[in-house]
């Protein structure tokens, strides 16, 4: 007899939640619809209509599950990501793009839309999965987007993702030095860096376990690449472009402060739809 789908999700449900996960039921849904290739609208009819999976299914079910309560990322175990529009491909290796960072890309998205050039540049420095650079590209066509990853496991990824972007560049590099050519051209450079402080520990084991160090920890203060990040937009942006950071929720007066202090304009952070604050914006004299 078919296992019933409606028996398979509770159980599923319930497995996640003991082991901590987060939405357990979301989880469940996406899960089991990764294996019958379904949406999770067309799991949750699938329940109403009482339908059945076979026996081979219901096993490949289970040992999906099995890794999700060992907390790994459901995105790595799906190998898919979304985000905005886009479905990304990611993996061990990069950073899994995160819903609150749809939010932050659109102030970079809006700066390319209002500015006055034919062909207005963006730049994301340390793009992991290519999602914000790609983000841009794709939103902004007539943009020429520019995208840097020094790591070369989260570089591959980027490299699969933003291979469909005729109007994106990607290269294997250190925010640090990245597009010199490119010196004050740019209308706006975004960057989600690591800003974690090295003795902090990430609460949730997706993050503490599966998540590179490279893109989490920011040195002592979780600063330091925010500190590079403020000298080399300097340098790429326009007079008056943008510069966008998404950062920690208590990080927002210490990144206004350190821009401040390097000379940048109107430093303002933004809060998430969460309320907490994400992004801090400033402007280039």
């Amino acid at each position: 007899m078919p296992v019933s789908i409606a028996a398979l999700l509770r159980s599923v449900a319930q497995q996640l939640a003991d082991a901590g996960v987060p939405d357990p039921v979301v989880d469940a849904e996406l899960l089991i619809g990764h294996v019958i290739g379904l949406g999770r609208g067309s799991v949750q009819a699938a329940v109403i209509r009482g339908d059945g999976l076979d026996d081979a299914d219901a096993e490949a079910v289970a040992l999906l599950v099995a890794r999700r309560a060992a907390r790994e990322p459901l995105q790595h175990i799906t190998g898919t990501a979304p985000f905005r529009h886009l479905e990304l491909q990611v993996g061990p290796g990069v950073f899994v793009p995160r819903p609150e960072t749809e939010q932050v890309v659109q102030f970079a998205i809006d700066a390319l839309l209002n500015a006055p050039d034919a062909a207005p540049i963006g730049i994301d420095l340390g793009t992991g999965s290519g999602a914000i650079a790609l983000a841009m590209a794709s939103e902004v066509p007539h943009a020429r987007i520019f995208a840097a990853e020094v790591s070369p496991e989260a570089h591959a990824w980027a490299a699969r993702n933003t291979a469909i972007a005729a109007n994106l560049t990607l290269v294997h590099a250190d925010l640090a030095d990245a597009f010199p050519e490119l010196n004050g051209q740019a209308s706006v450079v975004i960057s989600n860096p690591p800003y974690v402080p090295d003795d902090a520990i990430p609460r949730d084991p997706e993050v503490r376990l599966f998540d590179p160090a490279l893109a989490l920890y920011g040195g002592p203060d979780g600063l330091d690449v925010v500190r590079v990040l403020s000298t080399r937009a300097l340098e790429l942006l326009r007079p008056g472009g943008l510069l966008v950071i998404e950062h920690g929720e208590l990080q927002g007066a210490d990144i206004r402060a350190l821009l401040s202090a390097d000379g940048w304009r109107a430093a303002a952070t933004h809060p998430d739809l969460t309320h907490r604050d994400r992004a801090t914006t400033a402007v280039r004299p």
